[in-house]
């Protein structure tokens, strides 16, 4: 699911990064593994691990493997024209991290059936596409129960991206949890129609300070969130997608950690030694691909204490974050107490759940 940052002239930045046609010839005995990423390496969020998660290939497999990246490339045609010519370039695996690359994946797929796609956070495959996601949502539940015990206005505050069942999902399971701590506590939202653009999350944080927010939960991959939560001196809030250790000695109180690295290794393994098939994969606490920082004092003991108790639970699988009475935001049943949710009600994830003000956009 995601990413974006306007960029002019992609193929300029592919050019640099795959350094011209000589590449193919030149290391035709590697494995060739390819990653489009929406925003810049350094964002210090979603693309930042996902590159970390590249580096990770090159450590594993040393000579054997030649990574090449392109960074900030929107989503839409200059997507496809990306992993065109990294396919043509001569890459066997190609990993394209946001879900607005889903059909131009799809498409480049169908032009080279011996090359290998891995579209992260989409739904749509072919037998040499697969998918991969993180139950992010399980992260969003430690989170909301932080939130729910240390807001002091009842008033916390979230900025969205784009309103997509991963983003939706993020925002009931934060919101649910918060209110199992804190009756009292109120959601506002505030959605940026971006993935990557600081100055946009920016004002969107600030919105919602000015709106009585204390605490600013994001699904969005800057640090400036967490900025304007420092600048205003009484506001916490959360690392998304990487650690953002550095606001911990201030408004950062933990984080979502997505830990990309043994999925890449154990795929372009299987690439190696052919043995890759398509596949769909959705992973969260338990086997690894969600991580959650470092939780500061700022939290008191006893908050963090339960705060870990339920990220061992959903980790064992004892507790899933969606596990009912739960009500859907008109009023109606959706889970009986004791019933979970299924996986393809979250993936297609459409509503709020009872309690949350506003409408979901169209």
């Amino acid at each position: 699911m995601k990413r974006r940052q306007i960029m002019t002239g992609a193929a300029t930045a592919l050019a640099l990064v795959l350094s011209g046609g000589a590449w193919a010839e030149s290391h035709s005995d590697k494995t060739k593994v390819g990653f489009v990423y929406v925003g810049p390496v350094g964002d210090g969020g979603w693309t930042y691990e996902h590159n970390q998660g590249r580096l990770a290939v090159e450590k594993e497999f040393g000579d054997a493997v030649e990574t090449v990246f392109v960074e900030n490339v929107p989503e839409g045609a200059d997507a496809e024209r990306v992993m065109t010519q990294m396919a043509l370039e001569g890459a066997d695996l190609i990993f394209t991290t946001s879900f607005g690359y889903m059909d131009p994946t799809i498409n480049v797929a169908k032009k080279f059936p011996k090359v290998k796609f891995e579209h992260a956070t989409g739904y749509k495959t072919a037998p040499n596409v697969s998918t991969y996601s993180a139950r992010f949502y399980e992260g969003r539940a430690v989170q909301g129960t932080i939130a729910g015990h240390m807001t002091e206005s009842n008033v916390v505050g979230y900025i969205g991206s784009f309103p997509i069942p991963e983003v939706i999902r993020g925002i009931n399971a934060a919101y649910i949890h918060a209110k199992k701590v804190n009756p009292d506590v109120t959601f506002k939202i505030v959605w940026a129609y971006t993935w990557f653009d600081p100055a946009k999350e920016a004002d969107a944080a600030k919105v919602l300070i000015e709106q009585g927010a204390d605490v600013i939960l994001q699904h969005t991959d800057s640090t400036a969130p967490l900025a304007a939560a420092a600048a205003a001196g009484n506001v916490i809030g959360f690392g998304q997608a990487s650690d953002m250790a550095e606001f911990a000695d201030g408004p950062r109180v933990s984080s979502i950690i997505d830990n990309w690295a043994p999925y890449y290794i154990q795929r372009t393994k299987a690439v190696i030694d052919g043995t890759w098939e398509s596949a769909m994969t959705w992973d969260g606490i338990g086997p690894g691909m969600v991580g959650i920082g470092e939780i500061t004092d700022k939290v008191p003991a006893e908050v963090k204490a339960e705060a870990l108790a339920l990220k061992d639970s959903i980790a064992s699988g004892d507790y899933h974050p969606f596990t009912g009475p739960l009500k859907k935001q008109d009023g109606s049943d959706w889970l009986a107490e004791g019933e979970t949710a299924d996986d393809g009600t979250l993936a297609g994830m459409n509503f709020y759940v009872e309690g949350i003000e506003g409408d979901i956009p169209q």
